[in-house]
């Protein structure tokens, strides 16, 4: 004799295994990214705490290191020079990057795989052979000299020049905005834009009001990335440009091989850790701060409606 099921009952489920505990799970946590905080302790905590302890005992206990940075012409306008070269390759990387993140995003999937190849390309080359390749381009009789000479504006010196500095430091880092902001455009509904023509905007108010707004993330991303890395630049300033437009890194190199200044060196360093941490701080602060009255806004619109 068959036996039924009452009804409404259903098949037992097969059990599931019990959630480790939140203290499993924290203890696990901890174990798989302890790897990465040693080396984080080790290579970055431990140095910058034997920084900051040179720059207030070396050569003498005190804060003489840091007010020399403030009093000191020579530093206080290296440290000057470095913050404007830096927001200028920052402002000259989002002039080309933000437009060819846009062709991106518009393209077929073959030329979007063209361009994307195009901007990781400098990934897969040596940044010494990237630098000697402008200073052989940007020489007296380079191809860039050639070029102007052949269109009719005439010889311009760029080598050891803060044009040139400019120009091989924002080929360097234009792949670094690129990418956030061709991420954050990928994101962006293209049906608001077409809402905001069919309701009378026009296209450039349309772009400035819907589409520019949606895409400051990406841009806010790219931007401190290019600016954080220009501030500790060495390389290519020190190969394209000349001891006139000498940069913080290469300062620090000078203090601690040339002058071994380790406290001196030692509070530019400090110095310029805090003024990357200050700006990374600040565009934090500022996207939160817009994200949160866009949400206010928002929901104020919701309320109208």
């Amino acid at each position: 004799m068959a036996v039924t099921s009452p009804p409404g009952a259903t098949a037992r489920s097969t059990p599931r295994p019990a959630a480790p505990p939140k203290r499993s799970r924290g203890r696990l946590t901890l174990l798989l990214a302890a790897p990465a905080l040693v080396l984080l302790v080790v290579f970055f905590v431990v140095p910058a705490l034997r920084l900051l302890w040179l720059s207030v005992t070396d050569p003498v206990p005190g804060v003489s290191n840091y007010t020399a940075i403030v009093t000191d012409d020579v530093a206080l306008t290296i440290v000057l020079r470095t913050l404007g070269m830096a927001a200028i390759v920052t402002v000259v990387c989002l002039l080309f990057a933000y437009p060819y993140a846009y062709l991106m995003t518009i393209a077929s999937p073959r030329w979007r795989a063209v361009l994307l190849a195009v901007v990781l390309i400098p990934f897969w080359t040596s940044l010494m052979a990237r630098t000697f390749a402008w200073v052989v381009l940007l020489q007296d009789n380079g191809v860039v000299n050639s070029l102007l000479r052949a269109i009719g504006i005439g010889q311009i010196r760029l080598l050891g020049t803060t044009t040139g500095v400019t120009m091989a430091m924002a080929q360097v880092m234009l792949p670094f905005v690129v990418l956030p902001v061709y991420t954050a455009m990928r994101g962006i509904d293209r049906r608001l834009v077409d809402a905001a023509l069919s309701l009378g905007a026009r296209p450039v108010v349309a772009f400035l009001r819907v589409y520019l707004p949606l895409s400051l993330p990406g841009v806010a991303a790219g931007a401190t990335l290019v600016m954080v890395l220009s501030l500790g630049f060495y390389v290519t300033p020190s190969l394209v440009g000349s001891p006139q437009q000498s940069m913080l890194a290469q300062f620090i190199s000078v203090q601690v091989n040339q002058l071994v200044d380790f406290g001196g060196a030692g509070a530019l360093a400090v110095a310029l850790l805090v003024l990357t941490l200050l700006l990374v701080g600040g565009v934090q602060f500022a996207t939160r701060t817009k994200g949160t009255r866009s949400a206010g806004t928002s929901m104020v619109g919701g309320a109208q409606l």
